[in-house]
């Protein structure tokens, strides 16, 4: 395991390597959700293919990377990932976003090909929600802290089988660790943007992940954003929310193991 911060235009962002630290292996990338830190995708990596090169990284905001002051913009986002990859070497990856990692993997495919060969929107969208939601919740944020968010976003997040459970405590403990600041800050620059004029134009393979029972990008959403990309796959997990990798991280991994056995990524390292 490798740690890297990277100085992007002089905010910090916390990076990790785990697997062979080598730009010739096959490598994936992953970008997690608002209000999560790059333990997000702990119980996955252990039932990925071994020899893959796992880069994860915070999200400024988030964790362990710099906390700015706001909004931020998903510009910012996605020139951030753009300087982790470009840190680390990366070339040729399959880049798996999560919520807003989802919206930052559409833009980095966009913005920078030679980084992404393919992407895994996972519990997504080119669009996602309203301004006005936005403001609400980015305002509670600030004026009474993550807590008084906690609840209804739990609801949202998991699914009926693992909502309120004791496996749910550790991801509502990181909810309401977030920086509020940091929380508003990326929550400005999802209700900002929409991608669907940029990512119908993307010519790559494609993976979309929903939950049956997510509150937060419902699997409707996930599968008309998949759908933006011609010849993509779309795979439903029932009883799963919009976290489906803390729910069900073997089921999750497995379906990324098959997306990667269909692209040919290990077998297409530099």
């Amino acid at each position: 395991m490798r740690e890297l911060i990277i100085d992007r235009d002089g905010v910090g962002i916390y990076s990790r390597v785990d697997g062979p630290d080598d730009a010739g292996a096959p490598t994936i990338v992953f970008a997690n959700s608002l209000a999560t830190t790059l333990q997000l995708w702990d119980q996955v990596l252990p039932f990925l293919p071994k020899g893959l090169r796992v880069i994860r990284y915070d999200l400024r905001g988030h964790g362990r990377s710099d906390v700015p002051q706001g909004p931020y913009s998903m510009g910012q986002l996605v020139s951030d990932a753009a300087a982790v990859c470009d840190a680390h070497g990366v070339q040729n990856a399959l880049f798996v976003g999560l919520s807003v990692g989802g919206m930052i993997a559409q833009g980095l495919a966009v913005k920078r090909p030679d980084v992404i060969r393919a992407i895994v929107l996972s519990n997504t969208g080119a669009k996602i929600g309203t301004p006005d939601i936005w403001k609400a919740r980015i305002d509670a944020a600030l004026d009474n802290g993550m807590a008084a968010l906690s609840d209804a976003t739990m609801d949202r997040w998991f699914g009926r089988d693992f909502h309120g459970t004791a496996a749910m405590a550790p991801w509502k403990d990181m909810f309401e660790a977030c920086d509020p600041v940091g929380f508003a800050g990326v929550g400005a620059a999802i209700s900002g943007t929409d991608f669907i004029s940029a990512t119908s134009g993307l010519r790559i393979p494609a993976l979309g992940i929903a939950g049956s029972e997510d509150g937060g990008t419902p699997a409707d959403l996930v599968r008309e954003t998949t759908d933006l990309i011609p010849g993509s796959r779309f795979e439903l997990m029932r009883r799963c929310g919009h976290l489906p990798c803390a729910e069900a991280p073997e089921p999750y991994a497995n379906l990324l193991t098959d997306f990667i056995d269909a692209t040919g990524h290990m077998s297409n390292a530099l």
